[in-house]
């Protein structure tokens, strides 16, 4: 009986392969002839894994921000899929990552995973993911077969939904019957913000590492229940640009191996082959470098896979067809087509070398527990009072990427981030201890280094990410290796048990501060903030510290403390009881240094005006981090703004049209002057600065005089060093040590100094009379990141942030983005004080 069931069940399998259906008989239409929407594609996905369920698991990993499912598929041969755990578990002890002490095996099948369509607008790899997945499972595609045997492959078939649907609703929103392949016709012309991103107008190529968004958390903790020998991310660029595929662009980090490059040159080689045979262009070598450690091939490549950008002509440009610059049409079917041919091949690279990929896959991270990745063998970073909230923050980054820390004691020398010397520390039992002798190692050596390592300046991103300097934490690195005992994943929890008092203080140190500050303005709760230090039963208060008293909160009679306790135990922030308004040191709470925090009315431009990732990140960061109420205003709709609804306006980077209007500008002025605060990001600090009551002026970076100064003979450059010539005047992302004033409202939390992430040349003047220079450079502050020769000497004695009094009102000026990616950590605190302190 059992043998007749057994046959049954093959005969069932081979009549199910038989009828598979390929994405065309599925969809009832060529793929390329139209988008196929995310859930249509998902839908196709569910159909081959029920289909052909010994060959596919699929598997959903998350939600995105528009509650769209993302899922993961994983295809191999029928032995493969019923181990595929086993497996999985073998894999993650070949990395040192099991939590048993198994001896893992190197016969295991290689893992190679397809990431489609990260940005949302570059749609052609959603559809090249059916087109992979159909050619895998094909019972006629005996190739396949073979490759499956000791390769997985694991698609995701689409990273950004939301991004996605937003570009495919606007565009069959705006296509006709047939689509109209004129560059300049509207259908190639995505309105803002776009679908690159997602909800929240984030890059979420930019986040694998930071995991700032929901779905890059989700991504990335099923990423690293896997830990796969081979990745590729796919993406879209200009419609006149050939194909693009490994290997990649100089800069490399030092901390990529031999073996991960040269398999770049393998896998490049192969790709070529199939491109050759179609007759179709392609580039290697050049643009994408593999150096900032958040994108989708440079993430893995630390992670010890061989992590790899494919681009294919087309992007949001593309539609279903458009015209060439060499007369051709490029279609979605053929972006598809291409980006299906170069998925094949890398997995058939993978097969031929699968025994080779999971050996040096397993070499990888024996080196890295070994302790041999990096001169830098351990990383404290010290527990000064203060930094609770930051180094909360640092160590869900650390837990969200699988690495280790812990605690130690003991003392030692290394190079101190402040400083940048070598000095002498004592570890206490409190501070954080990273050993760089750990599975993570390459991702820590390159997050927590003090100066990236450049063989070539023109790179694609930013040069310097630093961790303590981010994080704006004490720190050293040491080449003694120091071995932590594992530490709590979370501070201890607090527990306030709301105890009647005089008062309660919440000391103002970090975003957890903030969320709690604006949940009990959310609850009508009466604040007052302190502008100087003081002293107090025996404890010391920090300027910005938050007083909360029964006076003015009379309505809340004997419910007051309990409701103040819950809000801050649900933050874990301490509530500090005062008995007295009397001080020891200091102004007592009746004085006119304390004054009263209410709770602003906080508006933000936003629209064709404005960055959309300038403006996504500080969305996000009201909406998901401090919950705070943020109004998003149409830049183009200023001139029917009632500004008195308004107390904060915050200002993006941007190029704003309201302020080439006499009518709006002077409306805008006359608002501030009546008390109206603005705070101002980058380029719209630039357009302020031309305004005639503005007090900050921005230095000229050019020497009028330069050309007269010059050898004549340095004029005579060759054209083929053209980019360099470009990036000798300017900064692709570098770090600057900023001398703050911390007595005023917007450095509140602050030492005597900020790491600020210089992304431009801008510098301004001090600003004179009404203004207030809140953070400047000096001479020599450059910390880390490259800067171009000709600009370095120029970056000096200039202002960054400051904040201008103008009537009854302020603007407050932010040069530099505070809130970049939003994973500088430690800017986060001065945009909260330029929104709830300044001009309080």
């Amino acid at each position: 009986m059992k043998r007749l069931f057994l046959l049954v069940s093959i005969l069932f399998s081979i009549t199910s392969f038989a009828q598979l259906k390929s994405p065309e008989a599925f969809l009832g239409y060529k793929i390329g002839s139209r988008y196929t929407p995310h859930h249509r594609v998902i839908n196709y996905f569910e159909y081959v894994a029920q289909a052909a369920p010994n060959d596919v698991k699929l598997e959903q990993y998350g939600e995105t921000n528009e509650h769209r499912p993302l899922y993961t598929a994983f295809i191999s041969g029928t032995y493969n899929i019923a181990n595929l755990e086993n497996i999985r578990l073998n894999n993650l002890r070949l990395a040192h990552l099991a939590k048993d002490k198994i001896i893992p095996t190197e016969n295991g099948p290689a893992i190679v995973w397809l990431s489609y369509n990260v940005h949302g607008n570059e749609t052609s790899s959603s559809e090249a993911a059916m087109l992979t997945l159909f050619a895998l499972v094909d019972p006629a595609n005996i190739q396949a077969k073979e490759w499956l045997k000791n390769t997985i492959v694991v698609i995701d078939p689409c990273l950004n939904p939301d991004g996605r649907e937003r570009y495919i609703n606007w565009f069959n929103s705006v296509v006709g019957g047939v689509y109209n392949p004129e560059n300049i016709s509207r259908e190639h012309q995505e309105p803002w913000p776009g679908g690159r991103t997602n909800h929240y107008n984030f890059d979420l190529n930019r986040d694998w590492c930071w995991q700032t968004q929901v779905e890059s958390r989700q991504r990335v903790m099923q990423y690293n229940k896997w830990m796969p020998q081979v990745h590729v991310d796919f993406h879209e660029q200009g419609v006149n640009d050939p194909y693009y595929f490994a290997p990649a662009a100089q800069p490399y980090h030092e901390v990529i191996t031999k073996w991960q490059r040269d398999f770049q040159v393998a896998i490049g080689k192969n790709n070529a082959k199939y491109f050759d045979s179609n007759n179709w262009l392609y580039f290697t070598r050049e643009i994408f470098d593999l150096l900032y450690p958040s994108y989708g091939d440079t993430y893995p490549l630390y992670n010890g896979s061989i992590g790899m950008t494919y681009e294919q002509a087309g992007g949001p440009a593309g539609g279903l067809g458009a015209n060439t610059n060499d007369g051709d049409t490029l279609t979605l079917y053929d972006r598809a087509f291409h980006h299906f041919t170069s998925s094949m091949s890398t997995i058939e690279t993978a097969s031929l070398q699968a025994t080779a990929l999971v050996k040096e896959f397993h070499t990888f991270f024996g080196d890295a527990v070994a302790g041999k990745v990096g001169g830098y063998k351990s990383y404290i970073i010290k527990n000064n009072p203060g930094d609770a909230e930051r180094i909360a923050a640092l160590k869900q980054l650390l837990d969200n990427n699988n690495i280790q820390y812990g605690n130690s004691t003991g003392s030692g020398k290394g190079f101190q981030y402040q400083s940048k010397k070598e000095e002498a520390f004592t570890i206490l039992g409190s501070d954080l201890v990273i050993s760089n002798a750990q599975p993570k190692a390459a991702l820590i050596k390159v997050l927590f280094e003090p100066e990236t390592k450049l063989v070539d300046s023109v790179t694609y991103d930013i040069t310097a990410w630093a961790i303590p300097y981010a994080y704006g934490l004490t720190a050293y690195a040491s080449k003694q290796l120091i071995n932590p005992v594992a530490a709590k994943t979370l501070p201890d929890s607090v527990k306030n048990d709301g105890g009647d008092a005089y008062g309660y203080v919440i000391r103002w140190q970090g975003v957890s501060s903030v969320r709690t500050v604006a949940a009990l303005m959310e609850k009508n709760i009466r604040m007052r903030f302190s502008e100087t230090p003081f002293e107090t039963g025996g404890q010391s208060f920090e300027r910005g510290s938050v007083i909360i008293l029964k006076k003015g909160n009379q309505r809340f009679s004997a419910g007051l403390w309990q409701t103040v306790a819950d809000i801050c135990n649900r933050n874990n922030i301490k509530m500090n009881k005062v008995n007295s308004g009397l001080v020891e040191k200091g102004f007592d709470f009746g004085s006119s240094y304390v004054h009263l925090l209410n709770a602003p009315k906080v508006a933000m431009l936003t629209g064709e005006d404005v960055n959309s990732n300038a403006a996504g990140e500080i969305w996000h960061f009201f909406d998901k981090e401090i919950n705070y109420k943020l109004t998003l205003i149409n830049a183009g709709d200023f001139n029917r703004i009632d500004l008195n609804k308004i107390d904060v306006l915050i200002l993006p980077d941007g190029r704003y049209k309201f302020l080439n209007s006499k009518e709006n500008a002077e409306k805008f002025h006359l608002w501030i002057e009546n008390g109206g605060r603005v705070v101002a990001f980058e380029n719209a600090v630039a357009q302020l600065s031309k305004q005639e009551w503005s007090n900050i002026h921005s230095r000229n970076m050019a020497d009028s005089n330069s050309f007269l100064n010059k050898d004549s003979y340095e004029l005579l450059q060759g054209f083929d060093i053209r980019e360099r010539v470009a990036l000798s005047n300017n900064t692709s992302g570098s770090i600057f040590k900023v001398d703050t004033d911390n007595t005023h409202p917007l450095m509140f939390g602050y030492p005597k100094y900020y790491y600020s992430l210089k992304m431009d040349n801008a510098v301004y003047d001090f600003m004179k009379d009404g203004g207030w220079n809140t953070g400047v450079i000096k001479k020599e502050n450059q910390v880390a990141g490259y800067v171009g020769y000709k600009l370095n000497p120029k970056l000096k004695d200039g202002l960054l942030f400051g904040v201008q009094e103008l009537g009854n009102g302020s603007v407050i000026y932010l040069t530099d983005n505070v809130m970049f990616r939003d994973f500088w950590e430690n800017g986060k605190l001065m945009f909260c004080n330029a929104v709830f302190l300044v001009g309080q």
